[in-house]
């Protein structure tokens, strides 16, 4: 894979992409409803199929690139990359104490990983294994090929506090939807109600560290584009929702301008704090189902009234 073109890569990420939207019967239908769901009706259906045609596309380029990445060294991923940081301080001052860094299912979250690599921060990042043990091994590999080390999600939150505490870095993806309990809190995601994990948040609350936000973009001529947005510092006392609401407003941002770079195939909306029991609810996908736990997670304020 690192032997062929840019551009042979480019393409075969398209036909693969294409063929898998056609193929993932069960996929698309989730994309179809997520974006219906998130934008009501701003995108005609015909540009909602687009969208996510484009997703799966955007989706295999990613792993593609990540087995053609070991052709990236520190002196030549220049050529693939631009970053826009607004406050460079801020990137120094989490190069002196560690940080805990930020990203959604968003374009290319697995090579923005390996350039931090090689412009000098070693990530501890949590990646769930494979049924398979020697894919495991491949993509643990690949994704260590800037010096990450790559651990599991066994006992994760102590092997990354105890990284950080040396000054290291976490990568972590903060888009995961995940079932409403002490690990998780309730955001607004598209103005609907979904349960994600906090452990970002946690770790930078307990350790003093900021929590760098950031998305890689692709570009159509095979770069991509790297925005950092702002460096949260929180403190121990702050609210664990609000600060994890904050962090999920950056990335909504970026994914309203580029609705083709985020994940849409994933069910992003598996529990609903509205309707009832195994019926579906018009404002939610229909994989969606009503969640007593979320509705406790909710801020009572901004609870929605029940329909029954």
């Amino acid at each position: 894979m690192p032997r062929l073109p840019r551009s042979f890569i480019l393409w075969l990420s398209r036909g693969i992409g294409s063929a898998a939207y056609l193929g993932d019967k069960r996929g698309r239908k989730t994309a179809l409803e997520n974006l219906k769901c998130a934008f009501g009706d701003r995108y005609t259906p015909a540009e909602r199929a687009r969208i996510a045609r484009k997703s799966y596309q955007v989706f295999a380029r990613t792993f593609l690139d990540l087995f053609w990445s070991s052709r990236l060294t520190k002196d030549s991923w220049q050529q693939f990359f631009s970053i826009h940081l607004p406050k460079a301080e801020d990137e120094q001052q989490a190069r002196e104490t560690g940080g805990v860094w930020v990203t959604p299912h968003f374009g290319n979250f697995e090579l923005v990983s390996m350039v931090w690599g090689f412009r000098g921060f070693k990530f501890t990042v949590v990646a769930q294994d494979f049924k398979n043990p020697a894919l495991t091994h491949v993509f643990k590999r690949l994704r260590s090929h800037s010096g990450h080390d790559i651990i599991a999600q066994e006992n994760a939150m102590l092997k990354l506090m105890k990284a950080l505490k040396r000054q290291g870095h976490a990568g972590l993806l903060t888009d995961l939807n995940i079932v409403p309990g002490r690990a998780a809190t309730a955001i607004q995601c598209f103005g609907l109600w979904t349960s994600v994990p906090t452990l970002h948040v946690e770790l930078a609350k307990r350790l003093g560290l900021s929590i760098m936000t950031g998305v890689c973009r692709p570009l159509d001529d095979g770069r991509y584009e790297v925005h950092i947005y702002e460096a949260i510092k929180p403190g121990a006392d702050e609210d664990t929702q609000q600060l994890t609401q904050r962090v999920w407003d950056h990335f909504e941002k970026a994914i309203r301008e580029h609705p083709e770079c985020w994940l849409w195939m994933y069910k992003h909306w598996r529990y609903r704090p509205v309707g009832s029991h195994g019926v579906p609810h018009p404002d939610y996908p229909s994989y969606s189902n009503l969640s007593p736990a979320l509705i406790e997670m909710i801020p009572p304020a901004l609870r929605p009234v029940q329909n029954v």
